[in-house]
Order: structure tokens, then C-alpha cells, then sequence
């Protein structure tokens, strides 16, 4: 899978997407960091990349079903305790992925 991680999240995101097999972005190396989130939202659709992000605009941003939406329902912490917290998810995300679910909300 291609993901587009937003910048609310660390880039140290995408090497965890990486190590899982995926092809990842962060918004920072596509030269997005203060991109709006529409256009963020629009690489994600053009691009045919999942957007992970745990902005609530892009909800609505992504109707009529733009592109795929992974929202981590999440509050802030580290990258170690991110990652932690992801991975006790990240087989019923990934299994939802691929399954062609367009919006995932991980809590």
C-alpha cells in the first residue's frame, strides 16, 4: 500500500510504514509541510495514496470518497509510544485496507 502521512504526525511514521512493506511519504519530504489540507487531500487522491492523518477535517474533506482516510484517533506522544499504540491495531487496519475499506478510524 502507498500512504501520505500528514504533518500532524512524525515522519518517523513512514519508516514504520516502510519496515511494514508499504511505500510511504511524509508531507515534509514532499515539500508540503505548510500545505493546506485541501492540498494535502488532493496529492492523497491523485497520488491513489492512503492519507493518515488525525486531523478531523479531513472527515469531510475526503466526500464523495476522494481517497482512502486511515484517522488515528490518537492524542499526542512520542514516537515510541505511537508506534506502540499502532501496532496493537495495525492488523485489523491493514486486514480493513485491504479488504478496499476507503475510511478507517483507529481508536
Amino acid at each position: 500500500m502507498k500512504f501520505l502521512v500528514d504533518a500532524q504526525l512524525p515522519p518517523a511514521l513512514c519508516g514504520w510504514l516502510r519496515e511494514r512493506g508499504h511505500d510511504a511519504l511524509h508531507v515534509f519530504e514532499a515539500g508540503m509541510i505548510a500545505a493546506s489540507d485541501e492540498a494535502t487531500a488532493a496529492r492523497a487522491e491523485a497520488d491513489g495514496s492512503v492519507l493518515v492523518s488525525k486531523d478531523e477535517d479531513f472527515v469531510t474533506l475526503r466526500l464523495p470518497d476522494r481517497f482512502v482516510f486511515l484517522w488515528l484517533r490518537c492524542g499526542n506522544s512520542t514516537n515510541r509510544a505511537l508506534t506502540t499504540w499502532l501496532e496493537a491495531r495495525w492488523e485489523r487496519i491493514e486486514a480493513l485496507l485491504e479488504e478496499g475499506e476507503r475510511f478507517v478510524e483507529a481508536r
